[in-house]
């Protein structure tokens, strides 16, 4: 028995039935489509998209699932014109003028993204191949540096930075302050970005200075061999240091230690691995910002032994070079060498001003001799490796270096390797 097939959507051929079965028997129906026509067709206007490939039928045809309509008769590819769009449809940016073959230059108007130049057209030679060519528009102007950013005319600021202007708090802290909820702003408890103007009020809660006034500040003479911050190149941290084996006994803060005293520490002022003297670990903000903040102009105190090669003779290193090894020193070493008798004034008044680091002029220095191979220096500034590559310029190469004092807080006579608090009364 022979049933009827519906033609698919999309399609007005009739579907035929294959014939029965031998026996009488007739056989499930095997639906087949006509065979579409290999007649050829008209030729195509000139520069029309050729068509695709075979398998997929003329390009006039519908596809086998019916789902796509032929092709409409005005849709012509051409290179002389971009092809005509549905109507109701708006152009994609300027289409009012036609693109030329090949590749549009930079700045030309907006061309339908539909458009393809045909197979087999000729491309337009590049301003490389013809350098006489106009250009049609203007050359990128090259990036320059970033302005900084303008004050707000109203004076506003993120509230963390106006606590930290304002000496309470170093900005981190001021965000675990807005976290917490301790910091309002006119009565209302303040959210975390907010700006504030001069004319607003902040309050802070005495949660926050009682945190604060929990933080310790620990002082360590570091001996040579421990790194200040994270561990690196299989060196120890400097704060590995700090445990109860080592608190100087003659700290007189009348502190004890705690575990919770090492959380958050970090250094404030670092020594590279081969100096030696004082070192500050704190908790604080307050004491960060104050030993190594952008304003900070607090002195630091060195000793540094040198040994002089002559004008132009000290090798120049790079700040992130590794240097020769340091030696230990202290201030009543024994002199075995006269570096004093040698060097001249002159290049002294250069250590104390004159000399450039990284392309900026270093602010002046206080630079005497200690003695005849030591060198006293007092700075108001911590550049990377900064005393050892004033020294390379002026013919010192420096074998031995110290730090002893940072503000008012002098190393005094803490032993190498152990530590002491900063007492409550006491003050960079």
């Amino acid at each position: 028995m022979s049933s009827a097939a519906r033609p698919p959507r999309g399609s007005d051929a009739p579907l035929t039935a294959a014939a029965p079965a031998p026996g009488g028997q007739s056989a499930r129906p095997v639906l087949r489509r006509p065979v579409l026509s290999s007649a050829p067709s008209a030729p195509a206007p000139a520069g029309a998209r050729p068509p695709r490939s075979a398998p997929r039928g003329a390009a006039s045809a519908p596809r086998e699932d019916g789902h796509r309509p032929p092709a409409p008769a005005n849709r012509v590819w051409s290179a002389d014109a971009p092809p005509a769009r549905p109507a109701g449809t708006a152009p994609r940016g300027n289409a009012s003028a036609p693109r030329p073959a090949g590749n549009a230059p930079r700045g030309g108007a907006p061309v339908p993204s539909a458009y393809r130049a045909p197979r087999g057209a000729a491309p337009t030679p590049s301003r490389a191949a013809d350098p006489a060519a106009p250009r049609t528009s203007a050359a990128r102007p090259a990036p320059g540096p970033r302005p900084a950013p303008a004050p707000n005319p109203d004076g506003s600021m993120r509230l963390n930075k106006r606590l930290a202007e304002l000496g309470l708090c170093s900005r981190r802290e001021a965000d675990d302050w807005i976290a917490h909820g301790w910091v309002y702003v006119n009565g209302e408890v303040a959210e975390m970005g907010v700006k504030v103007t001069p004319q607003d009020r902040v309050t802070v809660e005495r949660a926050a200075q009682r945190q604060q006034d929990s933080q310790v500040t620990i002082l360590l003479n570091k001996p040579i061999g421990y790194v200040s911050g994270q561990a690196e190149d299989g060196h120890t941290p400097a704060v590995m240091l700090i445990n109860p084996r080592t608190h100087w006994q003659g700290d007189a803060s009348g502190l004890r230690f705690t575990p919770p005293h090492l959380r958050g520490l970090a250094p404030a002022g670092r020594l590279d691995i081969d100096s030696v003297g004082l070192l500050v670990l704190t908790q604080d903000g307050r004491v960060a910002r104050q030993l190594i903040g952008e304003d900070s102009e607090l002195e630091k105190e060195y000793l540094v032994r040198v040994v002089y090669h002559g004008p132009g003779q000290a090798p120049i290193s790079h700040p992130d070079a590794r240097s020769a090894p340091l030696q230990e020193i202290h201030e009543h070493d024994p002199v075995s060498t006269n570096v004093q008798a040698v060097f001249p004034p002159a290049l002294l008044d250069r250590l104390r001003h004159g000399l450039s680091l990284d392309g900026q002029p270093l602010k002046p220095a206080r630079v005497e001799w200690q003695n005849p191979e030591q060198l006293r220096f007092v700075l108001t500034e911590g550049k990377k490796r900064q005393i050892r590559r004033m020294c390379e310029q002026v013919g010192l190469k420096v074998v031995g270096l110290k730090r002893i004092r940072m503000g008012r807080i002098t190393l005094g006579n803490l032993p190498v390797g152990q530590w002491r608090y900063l007492a409550p009364g006491e003050r960079f």
